[in-house]
């Protein structure tokens, strides 16, 4: 029951845009029964069923060679879905604006013009059985108003339809295009600065590379993945944290995407959290094959470091798999003099966190919102969607991510690697 009531309405709305999409692109800007429009009602019922394919692939145990096929249409046409509907929207306003000046001028054009009557000079009696003389009819004469031209064509409707058309298939492509390009040039360094309050002198400007949301999957492989160890080396840090949702898959399917992430270099090596998407991925597997790539996994874990102790917690996804986060099992029994920093992949656990102690949560999830106009929605649902804020004693900061979800568009919220430096206040 629960599923129908969420299903439903999402494919009623899924394929009501899709007709609106078709109303506006094809049906409006074509002729019937025209190539054009019959080719653009083809594309309007395979692409969206491409889309539905790409979103249920993996989950359906589609082979990976498969997934990688229908992703690239799939995702793309999912974000050109929602630009051409935001721009068509826009677009309403225009035509409705438009259509209605040249309805003014139409009915200008069309009012008939007020005929004159002049009554002709009375003619002298006629001869019997005489013609009557064409002069003796009324005479017609128009008022003194200069001719129209003739209407345009095509119809000034068509016109309308196909410019609102144009122009928005024009924006949405833009955009999406950009973004990919975003996506696909790799995530940029932020750097941000952050006092302890409890850091020891000696661990003062001690640098973590922090990296969230990498999403490797059938769109985002191994030149992926390289190009974000590249940047993390460069930043030459002394620990890199990764804080979820490395991948979206198998570790079958996508164990050669995350082999290069053997090539981390730090001076006290890698560690890594559970997101939520290792649970829908096999997460004890992938626990156990990123321990085989050098990173360390913490499951509700701590090690102690030089002048802070790093901690971690499952996502809260793991919950449904009885390995949810356990912040008894994570801090239980350490010194509370020393400083702690917690990795966990989601952000909305701060208010335990919070209430723990701790002195900094390193988060990710949000992506930032990824594309506009959901940036508004990650802001609304998370209570820090980037960057750091405190709460009490402790303070969060979430990254934006180094990849994507879903669709490889990443736009109003580009991606990062964060080197955090944290600082003593006692320095």
């Amino acid at each position: 029951m629960i599923f129908a009531l969420v299903v439903v309405p999402v494919l009623g709305l899924f394929f009501g845009v899709h007709r609106y999409l078709w109303c506006r692109l094809v049906r409006d800007t074509t002729t019937p029964g025209s190539r054009p429009r019959r080719t653009g009602t083809a594309a309007a019922c395979v692409l969206p069923l491409t889309a539905l394919a790409a979103l249920l692939a993996g989950r359906a145990g589609v082979p990976f060679p498969l997934q990688q096929a229908l992703a690239w249409p799939g995702y793309l046409w999912l974000a050109l879905v929602l630009y051409l509907t935001l721009a068509l929207l826009a677009g309403e306003a225009v035509r409705a604006v438009w259509l209605r000046a040249f309805a003014g001028r139409e009915t200008r054009r069309q009012t008939p013009a007020t005929a004159v009557t002049i009554p002709a000079p009375t003619p002298s009696p006629d001869p019997p059985h005489a013609a009557p003389s064409p002069s003796s009819a009324p005479t017609l004469l128009p008022p003194h108003t200069p001719a129209l031209p003739p209407l345009a064509a095509p119809p000034r409707r068509l016109f309308i339809a196909r410019a609102v058309a144009a122009g928005a298939s024009l924006a949405a492509t833009a955009a999406v295009g950009y973004g990919t390009a975003t996506t696909l040039r790799g995530p940029t360094v932020k750097r941000v600065t952050i006092p302890l309050a409890k850091l020891p002198r000696a661990a003062h400007g001690f640098r973590i590379a922090v990296v969230s949301d990498i999403h490797l999957g059938p769109v985002l492989g191994r030149a992926h993945t390289r190009r974000i160890v590249d940047t993390i080396n460069r930043t030459d840090p002394d620990l890199v944290a990764i804080v979820g949702d490395l991948v979206d898959g198998s570790v079958a399917d996508l164990a050669p995407a995350a082999e290069p992430l053997r090539e981390l270099r730090s001076r006290h090596g890698a560690y890594f959290v559970t997101g939520n998407h290792e649970y829908y991925s096999g997460a004890a597997q992938w626990v156990d094959h990123v321990r085989e790539l050098g990173i360390h996994p913490l499951e509700n874990a701590r090690t102690e470091l030089p002048g802070f102790d790093l901690a971690g917690i499952n996502d809260l996804a793991g919950a449904t798999e009885h390995a949810g986060p356990d912040y008894d099992l994570a801090l239980g029994g350490r010194d509370p003099a020393r400083a702690v920093v917690l990795m966990a992949h989601q952000p909305v656990t701060i208010h335990d966190t919070v209430r723990h102690g701790v002195d900094l949560q390193l988060s990710g999830h949000t992506h930032g919102g990824q594309m506009w106009p959901f940036t508004y929605v990650a802001a609304a649902t998370n209570p820090t969607v980037a960057g750091l804020e405190r709460y009490g004693d402790t303070q969060l900061y979430v990254t934006r991510g180094a990849g994507a979800w879903g669709p490889p568009v990443r736009l109003g919220a580009p991606p990062d690697i964060t080197v955090v430096e944290l600082a003593s206040v006692r320095a």
